[in-house]
């Protein structure tokens, strides 16, 4: 399943606060100033993760999962080559279910996002939230205003390194593998971070949070995982980029407004047919996506999937290019970087022929 993770909008607050003001972009001052409350929280509720162990208030389960982040921490910097710092090595017990909510916006005739843009992080496809009531208010403006919304809770985010992100206790309702995947996951946003293109930044990210785990497995001795389980989610997020596909051609095609949102309709209750023949056919007694296919589909709950999984494939396949060694891995991200957006774009486009996992391809099949 896409697992939702969030780059917090500004990086290091206090030093955007100050950006903004030299700027004298007044506009989201409040939202910048929640922001920067909420990051200050959490730095003031953190403690070390080896003082959380040793306190004997601490639940035994709990102390066994934080013993386990933290060897995954150091094998994250001495085995995958990412960035050695106080990063997770503090723990924060939060009162919330998430540490954010995201709020993704798309045109109610566009599958790309409303961007929202800050002055170091660049533009992002989401603005994220502290507070719940807040990011539901920020929804309910964008739908007035016609828009497409989707409104997701976040376990987890990076804030690029300028701060020690903490181990989050909404981090601790994952299984063992999210929790290390997590880790690395938010390790590589601190070592490679491309301003302005998040399908990029994501994709990158996820590849490395699942070869890491991949080799975490493997140096401890333990079985990679169930490759059954990986081929589904694949595929239904192949079926779901198939819709956004879809959905994207119809929005081109410079029909009119009833006869788009006539097509939009008709492509949503498609694709519910189509995943039902599908699971039925391959996966009968799983069904651990239907209650996200039976709830409302709009453009942007399609978002995270293109963002979190269209270049996945690619990197993999840069990966093996760079014989398997990370530096050389990281080289190559490095260089697809700083090359234009359309160089860019076409570079990975041509990694993900090689992969054999061109989007669309055997996607539309039911």
């Amino acid at each position: 399943m896409t697992r939702l993770r969030i780059l917090l909008p500004g990086a290091r607050l206090v030093l955007c606060m100050a950006v903004i003001l030299v700027l004298g972009a007044c506009a989201d001052l409040r939202y910048y100033a929640h922001v920067t409350h909420g990051e200050a929280a959490l730095l003031l509720q953190r403690r070390a993760v080896g003082k959380v162990i040793a306190d004997p208030a601490t639940d035994a389960k709990l102390a066994a999962r934080l013993k386990l982040s933290q060897q995954a921490r150091q094998f994250a910097s001495e085995q995958l080559d990412l960035p050695n710092n106080r990063s997770y090595t503090y723990y924060v017990q939060l009162h919330r279910p998430y540490v954010v909510w995201n709020v993704y916006a798309t045109p109610r005739f566009s599958v790309d996002a409303v961007p929202q843009c800050f002055p170091i992080a660049g533009c992002v496809a989401y603005r994220g939230w502290f507070d719940e009531k807040k990011a539901l208010d920020s929804a309910r403006q964008l739908r007035a205003q016609g828009d497409d919304v989707y409104v997701g809770g976040v376990p987890a985010y990076s804030t690029l390194g300028w701060f020690a992100d903490p181990i989050l206790s909404s981090m601790m309702r994952w299984d063992d593998d999210e929790l290390v995947g997590t880790i690395f996951h938010e390790l590589a946003h601190q070592l490679i971070y491309l301003k302005g293109d998040t399908a990029f930044n994501e994709s990158y990210a996820m590849f490395v949070e699942d070869e890491g785990v991949r080799q975490w497995h493997h140096s401890r001795g333990e079985p990679v995982g169930d490759d059954r389980n990986q081929l589904m989610d694949d595929g239904f997020t192949q079926r779901v980029l198939d819709l956004r596909a879809r959905l994207k051609t119809l929005y081109a095609s410079g029909a009119g407004d009833a006869a788009m949102a006539a097509g939009k309709a008709r492509a949503m209750a498609d694709f519910r047919v189509r995943y039902a023949a599908w699971r039925d056919k391959n996966w009968p007694n799983d069904h651990r996506y239907d209650a996200w296919v039976a709830h409302p589909i709009n453009n942007a709950t399609l978002l995270p999937f293109g963002l979190y999984d269209q270049w996945v494939q690619a990197f993999a396949v840069l990966f093996k290019q760079a014989g398997g060694q990370w530096p050389a891995f990281y080289n190559g991200v490095r260089e697809l970087a700083r090359a234009p957006a359309p160089q860019r774009e076409e570079r990975l486009k041509q990694l993900l022929k090689a992969s054999g996992s061109l989007q669309g391809a055997g996607a539309a099949a039911p």
